[in-house]
């Protein structure tokens, strides 16, 4: 049987391409918060994906759900005052 170790270079090449930019790593921390939320929403749906949930799990989720909308909201609230929008008439 023939390994494939050997041609890893064939089938992935290395390049320098293959790490986050600067740019890209400020993005992911900026976004964090509201990626923690969406695994604390995805956590606790996927607690309840084989039973019925109780009423803990529902408000479990809940939470959640509004941790997630809530870190969505400051990031927006954020990337418009970056933009500089003001709210008012253009």
């Amino acid at each position: 049987m023939k390994s494939i170790v050997a041609l890893h270079d064939v089938v992935t090449p290395w390049s320098d391409g293959l790490e986050p930019s600067d740019a890209e790593l400020d993005a992911i921390e900026w976004e964090m918060p509201l990626i923690l939320a969406d695994v604390d929403l995805l956590d606790a749906e996927i607690a309840v994906l084989d039973r019925a949930p109780s009423e803990l799990d529902e408000r479990r989720i809940r939470r959640a759900r509004r941790k997630k909308l809530a870190a969505r909201r400051v990031l927006l609230n954020q990337a418009a005052a970056a933009a500089g929008m003001t709210g008012g008439a253009a």
